[in-house]
């Protein structure tokens, strides 16, 4: 591991006049202070780059990485109900795009069913209303599932969504076991960042650690749990925190499967991550390096795994959102190609690109498709696919990624002193650091010493505003009709059995409950009756506020 290089100030400062650069430090959008130039006296061990696809996976996790296959083309989309959403899908598969990925409304994301008080005025408005297995079949009608990749964001209510998808998939005489996706189920990562949980956290660990061995026996090529760094970096974190918290978040999972009993091995090849993109370009290439390298270390040297594909780590990226600005919305696309090349360049395995105007509103067709193309003229016409870890020897660039794994480790050490992820999300450890950063961002900003074109320089008056996405008000009247006719014509009795046992299920500490769930959505419950069941033994969770 590298140690912490220490900067003198005339490393890092320049005279320019340039009237937004000037005489100032120089540092990375997270606060790293570069220096003006770098050698070789700035790397560290040259073993630890090593080669694309063998231990410890610095260049990439195979070796021809993208000569042979590029990433996949996974676009985030969900917006009204499941048909509206079908006929997206079926457009951005037309597209050319190679994997689904699924965004649902906030009602679904809080585990409220469509007609509940709480869903009021939200249904369909920032993704697709999910509220029972039929819903889920007409989200994938006329798409079959095993043929297709799919990625669901989903987080407190992952176990009920995930068994309706598998549901949908044997009505659709699909078997588990051919089933390719991935569940944002990270539960962790809502406590520190995203602020989406239905239970308390020790409770969510224990559905998590039930997901896992459910997929490690059931639904063998789905990827249980995508631990995320995407909502830590959206909520203000810098790029270290963003790394450190969220490996942090991946060693826990994998504390947890083992102190259930689940062999390492059998479980950690389907981990997989989810990380931010951000505008810094070289900053988030080797923060895409440093977290392949820590994340096989630990694995293979703390943890014990022997099969080299649980070191190797996968990770979806996708390109920042709060990079995103509503001045000069245009902007936007450009912003995105090079968040989006800085990924490729830090070998990701499938991207979201973001639309122009999602700082707006949903994307409409004509901003995700320009976001689409921005992925195919990345891979099929800059070159940079064509060469595995094109950047790596860079003396900066080395520098940088020990740089992040430095500060990442040490991150680590401090969480271990506090006890753990489960104490410092409980005692708010990660929520005020990200607090901190995000206002130390926020005054830099203000202060010019961070530029946003189009926000604090090169401003201009607004003339014309983009045409934006609107969802039709009749979206949520007929959800709820949909809904309560789903109640009407379901087997009632049925329902309540299942829910019944499912309940007692979550009271018994070592009792499995993926296989209550399922049934429960076999039956015809719907998501919100599901949630409540499970409610009733693990209750609320209502955080430490964080000043």
């Amino acid at each position: 591991m590298a140690t912490e290089q220490k900067l003198d100030a005339k490393d890092t400062k320049t005279a320019s006049g340039d009237p937004y650069r000037g005489n100032r430090d120089f540092r990375t959008i997270s606060g790293i202070p570069i220096k003006e130039v770098y050698t070789a006296q700035d790397v560290g061990d040259p073993q630890q780059l090593g080669e694309a696809g063998r231990y410890p996976f610095t260049r990439g996790i195979h070796p021809n990485m993208y000569r042979g296959r590029v990433w996949t083309m996974r676009q985030f989309a969900g917006f009204g109900t499941a048909t509206e959403t079908n006929q997206r899908f079926r457009y951005l598969l037309d597209q050319g795009q190679t994997g689904l990925s699924v965004a649902f409304d906030m009602p679904t994301l809080m585990g409220y069913d469509s007609d509940d008080a709480h869903s009021l005025g939200e249904v369909g408005r920032e993704g697709v209303a999910i509220d029972t297995v039929g819903d889920m079949q007409r989200l994938f009608d006329q798409i079959p599932l095993d043929q297709v990749s799919t990625s669901m964001t989903i987080n407190g209510p992952a176990p009920i969504i995930w068994a309706m998808y598998l549901v949908a998939a044997e009505r659709q005489g699909v078997s588990w076991d051919r089933l390719r996706g991935t569940l944002q189920a990270d539960i962790l990562k809502e406590y520190i960042a995203q602020k989406e949980w239905l239970f308390p956290p020790r409770p969510s660990m224990r559905v998590m650690t039930d997901m896992m061995a459910f997929a490690t026996h059931e639904v063998k090529q789905w990827n249980s749990v995508s631990i995320s760094g995407y909502h830590i970096r959206e909520a203000g974190s810098t790029a270290a925190q963003e790394l450190a918290f969220t490996l942090a978040d991946g060693f826990a999972y994998v504390e947890a499967g083992i102190k259930a009993g689940l062999d390492v091995d059998a479980f950690a090849p389907r981990l997989s991550f989810f990380f931010n993109s951000h505008i810094d370009f070289f900053e988030e290439i080797a923060k895409f390096r440093a977290a392949r390298r820590i994340w096989a270390r630990h694995m293979k040297e703390k943890y014990g795994a022997k099969n080299p594909r649980s070191w190797t780590m996968r990770f979806h990226t996708q390109t920042a959102g709060c990079s995103l600005t509503a001045q000069q919305p245009e902007n936007n696309i450009v912003r995105t190609a090079f968040e989006a090349l800085a990924a490729v360049m830090g070998g990701t395995q499938s991207l979201h690109t973001n639309s122009m105007d999602e700082v707006l509103s949903l994307p409409t067709e004509k901003s995700v498709k320009i976001a689409l193309r921005t992925q195919q003229v990345i891979a099929y016409e800059t070159g940079v696919a064509n060469t595995v870890d094109p950047l790596a020897g860079s003396y900066f660039v080395e520098s940088l990624t020990d740089r992040l794994e430095a500060d990442a480790e040490a991150y680590f050490s401090r969480i271990e002193e506090i006890g753990g992820v489960l104490e410092g999300v409980e005692n708010g450890f990660f929520q005020r650091e990200i607090a901190e950063a995000s206002y130390r961002y926020q005054k830099e900003l203000e202060n010019h010493e961070q530029i946003m074109v189009g926000v604090n320089a090169f401003t201009e008056e607004e003339t014309e505003r983009l045409p934006i996405l609107k969802i039709d008000p009749r979206v949520e009247p007929s959800q709820i009709e949909e809904v309560v006719h789903w109640r009407q014509h379901r087997d009632a009795t049925r329902v309540i059995r299942a829910l019944h046992k499912l309940t007692e299920a979550c009271q018994k500490p070592d009792a499995p409950l993926m296989p209550h769930i399922v049934e429960a959505v076999r039956a015809g419950a719907t998501e919100g009756e599901i949630v409540q069941s499970m409610k009733e033994v693990f209750g609320g969770w209502r955080e430490r506020p964080v000043f």
